[in-house]
């Protein structure tokens, strides 16, 4: 009689982490018109770059480049099996740098290294950092974050087997911007096309911009783009396991809400063509199919870039709510955010200038 190994995998716990462990995931992905497509069908985002060939081709991009955030959700999507499978929840990012664009027919893998550990005081989950690289077909990184999730244990009360925290920068730096965008033809930049004449100069530090529009969250929605970015997450799939959480239903995939609430800023920052950088985010609450987004912004800081003259950064906090519509609701009511805010994201996105 055969051995009676499993052939299946039911996921990583807490204690299955190591310390400095390099995680190859599986499986490469091209990314295709098809995707494309889906994306632009799940969210409706309309930045000119990422909309029209003939666009990105005048202002200087070989092709037209695969929006930023489904790059993210594809590199994303591939640490789940390995790294959130078991997860209770994922807690937040930093010092993500999107690196190089991506155009249709790439191929995207990711690797992640554990960079952090830190066990809850319950002891029955733990914290899990990683570092979490997108490389193309030519080994060149297109993107890099860090993230950490809260996993469960194999073995309650088991203790630790190593813990350290990881020191991660609070922003990314100015001069750390530029890479994934390639120089800009300002005289080919068509405002009117590009549906805002606002650009980077148009912009202060402290201006709140409310995004006005909102959005309903379909079940078939959220199913069609997790399972679009291969992501394998329990919670986002199994309502029959569902029934037996604290919510008793499936949660939304945390990055929908980030690509709805991109998609619904296009309506006040029309011309913040390319996410350059992720500083940092929180999930703050769960959001749930039949719940409405909405979202707004707020320009934390104006930016030149060294030896660019043709863009300039903006420092965003971008906020997403359910079932509460308007910039002039506050984030937090002292240390704690007010209900309905689902989303805290903290940016950078270039602009012409």
């Amino acid at each position: 009689m055969p051995g009676s190994m499993s052939k299946t995998s039911s996921g990583r716990f807490f204690e299955d982490f190591d310390l400095g462990e390099v995680i190859v995931h599986a499986t490469p992905r091209t990314v295709t018109a098809g995707d494309v497509a889906l994306y632009t069908a799940l969210y409706g985002s309309r930045f000119a770059v990422q909309s029209a060939e003939s666009f990105a081709q005048a202002i200087g991009y070989p092709a037209m480049p695969v929006d930023d955030v489904l790059v993210f959700h594809i590199v994303f999507g591939k640490t789940v099996p390995d790294v959130s499978l078991n997860a209770v929840a994922n807690l937040g990012y930093a010092d993500g740098r999107f690196l190089r664009p991506v155009f249709v027919g790439d191929t995207l893998a990711t690797t992640s290294e554990v960079i952090g550990l830190k066990q809850t005081s319950s002891g029955d989950a733990g914290i899990v950092y990683v570092r979490s690289i997108g490389r193309n077909q030519h080994h060149e990184i297109v993107l890099s974050y860090a993230r950490w999730v809260l996993v469960r244990k194999r073995h309650p009360g088991t203790p630790a087997h190593a813990e350290q925290l990881p020191d991660l920068p609070v922003a990314v730096l100015p001069e750390e911007l530029g890479e994934g965008c390639p120089p800009i033809d300002l005289a080919a930049y068509d405002d009117a096309l590009a549906g805002s004449r606002f650009r980077w100069g148009d912009y202060a530090a402290g201006e709140r911009i409310d995004h006005v529009d909102g959005v309903t969250v379909e079940e078939a929605e959220h199913q069609l783009a997790t399972r679009l970015y291969q992501n394998t997450a329990r919670v986002h799939f199994d309502a029959h396991a569902a029934k037996g959480s604290r919510f008793g239903k499936r949660l939304i995939y945390g990055g929908h809400v980030i690509s709805l609430a991109r998609a619904l800023s296009f309506n006040g920052l029309g011309n913040a063509f390319h996410v350059a950088a992720i500083n940092g985010g929180r999930h703050v609450a769960p959001l749930f199919a039949g719940d409405t987004v909405y979202a707004w912004s707020e320009v934390l800081e104006s930016a030149e870039l060294p030896g660019r003259s043709d863009v300039g950064a903006l420092r965003l906090r971008l906020v997403a709510t359910k079932n509460l519509s308007g910039a002039g609701n506050p984030l937090k009511d002292g240390e704690r955010y007010v209900e309905g805010v689902v989303l805290d994201l903290d940016y950078w996105a270039l602009l012409p200038r």
